[in-house]
């Protein structure tokens, strides 16, 4: 839809966040979305596997 971000978009981008929050908080907003998109995955594995037992169960029935 957008096509492909050049290097001068990703770095108005990071220019934007640094002013935003300022360089001393972006790692630690990195680790905690790094922590989010873990759990997301995390649940998303778990409730793939709850379905699949569920189809087992019903087979089994």
């Amino acid at each position: 839809m957008f096509g492909h971000f050049g290097w001068q978009e990703i770095l108005l981008i990071l220019l934007i966040v640094i002013i935003l929050f300022g360089a001393s908080r972006i790692p630690s907003i990195m680790k905690a979305m790094g922590k989010g998109v873990k759990e997301f995955k995390k649940g998303i594995d778990s409730e793939d596997n709850e379905e699949i037992e569920d189809t087992k169960e019903k087979k089994d029935k």
